[in-house]
Parts: structure tokens; sequence; C-alpha cells
């Protein structure tokens, strides 16, 4: 999706592309990276692109989750009880829960494995959290153009967690959507900052590389440096 959005026609369409725009922000952060460059944490947060990657993928699914329930989710529902997950966040502590927040210390966590095991990606290949993204995009901006998935249809505000309103009952699926180009928005810019730090490469340089743009004046598109790479370059 070179540069911008394209453009639309409908509230459906707007939605899907939108989604669309903002998971190629979090591919083009990780494009080309090795396994050791994607869980290097390169500033001063302890998060790596492979733990932006993780948490993404885990808080879209869930969300979605969340939609398609619909009315019939409970309020306190959280998707570990389902088996979809290997813990519920409710087995644990809430200030373990809340640990993205720098909290008392008034520092960020030390790793990324304080923040939640939603953000824990140690052990995973870049190639495989990339898939496991990649599937979860392609689920989401098909079903926002599907016509059976009603946007006013209501989804009951969680309340499991001590960020959520207490005074409202239920968003809608349109609420969703929106809040989750809002998520990966804020996370994609988040990466490139991650990425930058990383090896010095830049948004438009690598959605050049990954999108195959030709060499201009204004912009040489990202190509990895000569030698061994990861199997994403």
């Amino acid at each position: 999706m070179p540069g911008n959005a394209p453009p639309v026609a409908t509230e459906r369409e707007a939605i899907s592309t939108y989604l669309r725009q903002q998971h190629d922000g979090i591919r083009f952060a990780a494009y080309g990276l090795t396994d050791e460059q994607a869980h290097q944490v390169s500033s001063r947060s302890a998060i790596s692109i492979a733990n932006l990657v993780k948490h993404v993928t885990h808080t879209e699914r869930t969300w979605m989750e969340r939609a398609r329930a619909g009315a019939v989710l409970p309020a306190d529902w959280s998707h570990g009880e389902t088996g979809r997950s290997p813990e519920s966040p409710k087995d644990r502590p809430m200030a373990d829960r809340a640990a993205w927040s720098h909290g008392e210390t008034g520092r960020s966590p030390g790793s990324a494995k304080e923040y939640g095991d939603d953000w824990n990606a140690d052990g995973e290949t870049i190639d495989d959290l990339m898939a496991a993204f990649d599937a979860v995009a392609r689920d989401t901006e098909a079903a926002a153009l599907d016509e059976s998935l009603d946007l006013d249809q209501p989804v009951p505000v969680p309340r499991d967690a001590p960020w959520f309103p207490k005074d409202i009952d239920a968003w809608s699926v349109r609420w969703v959507y929106f809040h989750l180009i809002e998520e990966l928005a804020r996370h994609a810019g988040h990466a490139d900052i991650v990425r930058e730090h990383v090896d010095g490469a830049t948004m438009y340089e690598l959605m050049a590389g990954a999108e195959g743009w030709p060499e201009s004046p204004w912009l040489t598109p990202w190509r990895p440096p000569e030698g061994p790479r990861g199997s994403r370059s």
C-alpha cells in the first residue's frame, strides 16, 4: 500500500483499508530483521520489535473475539478461560497485569516480560511472529467487509481491567474497529522508533524496500547489508 491509503467509497471499505495501512506499518518496521535484531532492546524502553508484534497480534485477536461474541459475551470474560490462551489475565495480580504502567517506581520495566504474557516473545522467531500477525490481520480486514458482522452490534465493556470506563455498558463493533486502528497506529509509531535504534532504518525507506519502489532522487529504498541475514531480508 504505497504511501497513503487509496480512496474508499464505503464505511466498511474505509475501516478495512485503514486497518491494512496500519498493519503494513508494523510489517515495515519488522522488514528485513534477523531474529537477533527483532529481539534487540535498542532504547530505554524494554520493548523490542518482536515484543510489539506479539502484543498487537494478541490485542487484535482478543478484540475481534469480543466483537464477534457481541452481546452474548459477559463483561468479565477473559480469553484465557476459553482455552485460546495459556493463562487468564485474571489469574495474575492486577499490579502485574498493569505493569505496562511505570507505576510507583517511575521507570519502565527492565524486561518486556514484566509488561505481561502478551508481550513476551522469548524463544519465538520473527518469521513465526509475523505469520501469526499476518493471519490475524487478514481475518480482521476481511471481517470489516463482512456485512454479517453488524457494526452497531454491542460489545460489552470489559470489567477486568482498571483502565476501562465504569460508566459505559457497551461499545459497538464499529468502536472496536476504530480502537484497533488507534492501537495499531500507536504501536506502529512505537515500532518505527525501536527499528531506527536497531539499524538506523526509517519508515519511508523500509516501505519503499518492502514494496519494491524504484530508487529516486528523494528516496533510496532500504536494502539489507551484504552478508548473512535473517530469512525476512
